[in-house]
């Protein structure tokens, strides 16, 4: 990704923050195609990455609500 991060120093907060900084300069359009392709590939990759986190907490909170 763009960060120096590898994914597992790599936060929710910290991917969310960059996602929605990819989103904001993507909807500039004042990028070459090559940059806006590379930050489309990075912030696909954040979302995946949001995404198993979401997914993980989710199956956590089923798992916990079944303990009852």
């Amino acid at each position: 990704m763009g960060s120096d991060k590898n994914n597992s120093d790599l936060t929710f907060e910290d991917a969310l923050k960059r996602l929605n900084e990819i989103v904001h300069n993507l909807e500039n359009g004042d990028k070459k195609l090559e940059d806006s392709i590379k930050l489309f590939e990075e912030g696909v990759k954040l979302s995946r990455f949001c995404k198993d986190i979401l997914k993980d907490a989710a199956d956590k909170v089923e798992g916990l609500k079944k303990e009852k």
